[in-house]
């Protein structure tokens, strides 16, 4: 199956894990939010830290304005292939399309680590 239209690069399976990782920290030591809604709201205040967006997300609209939002905010942002691996990270029964991190706690160094290796990655 070919990727949605939203995800404009490819994530290596190492980069994906990290940022599962990262979510966990942030929810088990920091602060994030869960929910394409919440997260636009808090990219648009310029509240998020970092976005992390599931790419099998239906219709594919949901999620279709995030990254050019991320980007005009300069928000770093990455795509992780599944919903309900993304909401287990966060600590939820259902899946989720977007998570914002808005302090990663004991993430903060691997959330700069992922910074750089996505901003690699894209060049």
């Amino acid at each position: 199956m070919s990727k949605p239209a939203f995800v404009k690069f490819e994530i290596p399976k190492d980069v994906i894990d990290r940022a599962y990782e990262l979510v966990e920290l942030a929810r088990d030591s920091g602060k994030l939010r869960k929910g394409t809604n919440e997260v636009t709201k808090l990219v648009e205040r310029g509240e998020a830290q970092f976005v992390v967006m599931a790419e099998d997300v239906t219709p594919p609209e949901i999620l279709m304005h995030m990254p050019a939002l991320c980007d005009e905010r300069k928000v770093p942002f990455a795509f992780v292939p599944s919903r309900a691996e993304l909401g287990n990270a966060c600590g939820l029964e259902k899946p989720t399309a977007s998570v914002a991190i808005l302090d990663a706690g004991k993430g903060k160094p691997l959330l700069e680590d992922l910074s750089k290796k996505i901003a690699d990655i894209r060049k």
